[in-house]
């Protein structure tokens, strides 16, 4: 197994970006993870005579998919030592957005690819770019729940590679004991919360806008109670009947993150990803609005810390009624212009498996629950995993807009940057992002646009 960096390709495919849009019938799945119809040993023994192939698989730099990533190809690679798997890593963000959709139309994509589920895969054009599934016997490992996600047209074209994953808000629970805090139910009593810790010397918000994807979590976090105010939301934004700057509960969103303004770190146009999570976990800020994919993350570098991080999810006005907004796994998908489809499947079919979850859950802390059937959290996930289980036992979750709607807007992480910085009122940011979601759509050449 290998790995390289597209970095030094990337300044020539951004120009070819710029004009592309940009911005998760068989029983393997509970039979122990087997992914083909033979037996190991005769597997083995067959392997030896198979001519070698040799396939090359893209994943953004982040830590989770590399991780994930190397231990799936090195559990894999020994089953099929006839098969080599290179790994190559690319940006993450709106940058490896534009890498990704490059490479598919130049016809020089990797055989495999990790990348978003969702309303950013349709973005992709799959019927022309992407190996088609349909059929394939293990796509029964899934819950049928998440192959709308990575479908287009009824045609599927990808499968998880990782646990699902939920948008609220981290805390620091050592904080919360010093000032007396509670978790808050409405948003009302999370603005008193913010309050209170006001010129304490700890940042009530830990912003981290360097990374601008991450402005976006308390906009799209907020979505359950959308949802829930409006519950036809979803199929009327992509019909073109609802708005963000129309819609009350989905304004409200924007507001939301308006109301979270003069609460942040100073320095939150600099700080990265990676810095708010030390910020988190070591004291120096109460709150960071973030997916939980951040779990693992925490984990591995601050293990002495992990227990002093809680969850909660991003409350509305009512206190009976806090859900949680959900993100399916993104998932692995397959080049058309594959020169292997039969060992491309094999190994997505690996994945797509009890077996697979195994290894992921080996490597890196599940961040939610599986959606390959039979997959299991392990006993010893962090207390901050457990805190989201009751949203799912309840029935209080939503998937995220993204995953009921093909229509997302690339600006989105520009204009909560603005809003957030206190540069941008909530109102402008969500009219341009309706105007920004409307050439998504008619690129998209969905009705009523």
């Amino acid at each position: 197994m290998k790995r390289k960096t597209a970095g030094m390709l990337l300044a020539c495919v951004l120009i070819l970006a710029g004009i592309l849009s940009a911005c998760g019938g068989n029983n393997n799945g509970n039979s122990g993870g087997s992914t083909s119809g033979t037996s190991n040993s005769s597997e083995g023994s067959s392997a030896e005579k198979k001519e070698k192939v040799k396939l090359s698989m893209l994943v953004d730099n982040n830590q989770e998919p590399i991780v994930i990533g190397e231990a799936l190809v090195k559990k894999f690679t020994e089953k099929y030592p006839h098969i080599e798997i290179e790994i190559e890593t690319r940006p993450g963000g709106s940058e490896g957005d534009n890498f990704v959709k490059t490479r598919l139309a130049t016809g020089d994509m990797n055989d495999i690819f990790f990348y978003n589920s969702g309303s950013l895969l349709q973005a992709l054009n799959p019927e022309q770019n992407l190996l088609d599934l349909t059929g394939e016997p293990f796509l029964d490992n899934l819950l049928e729940s998440y192959l709308p996600v990575v479908s287009s047209n009824g045609k599927v074209f990808g499968v998880p590679f990782r646990s699902s994953v939920a948008g609220g808000w981290f805390y620091n629970k050592k904080i919360y004991e010093e000032y007396g805090l509670s978790v808050p139910k409405t948003w009302d009593e999370l603005m008193a919360n913010l309050e209170k810790l006001k010129g304490t010397g700890v940042a009530p918000i830990i912003g981290s806008y360097k990374d601008t994807w991450t402005s976006q979590l308390i906009v799209l976090a907020d979505y359950y109670n959308v949802q829930q105010a409006e519950p036809n939301f979803a199929n009327d934004y992509t019909a073109n009947k609802a708005k963000y700057a129309t819609t009350p509960a989905a304004l409200r969103s924007f507001q939301k993150l308006g109301e979270t303004v003069g609460y942040y770190n100073e320095d939150l146009l600099a700080t990265t990803y990676d810095t708010a999570l030390a910020m988190l976990a070591e004291g120096k800020g109460a709150h960071y609005p973030m997916l939980s994919s951040a779990v693992p993350v925490i984990e591995q570098n601050f293990p002495d810390l992990i227990d002093d991080i809680g969850f909660f999810a991003q409350p509305g006005d009512d206190p009976n009624n806090v859900g949680l907004t959900v993100w399916l796994p993104n998932a692995a998908y397959a080049s058309a212009n594959t020169k292997h489809p039969e060992e491309v499947k094999l190994f997505l079919s690996f994945i797509a498996s009890t077996e697979g979850m195994d290894v992921v859950s080996s490597v890196y802390t599940p961040t939610g629950p599986y959606v390959v059937k039979g997959a299991e959290l392990p006993e010893d996930v962090p207390q901050v995993v457990k805190d989201m289980l009751p949203y799912f036992t309840e029935g209080k979750t939503s998937p995220a807009l993204e995953f009921l709607s093909p229509v997302k807007g690339p600006m989105l992480e520009q204009l909560t940057v603005e809003v957030g910085a206190g540069m941008r009122s909530p109102e402008e940011a969500a009219a341009l992002y309706d105007q920004d979601v409307a050439k998504q759509a008619l690129q998209l050449g969905l009705e009523g646009w």
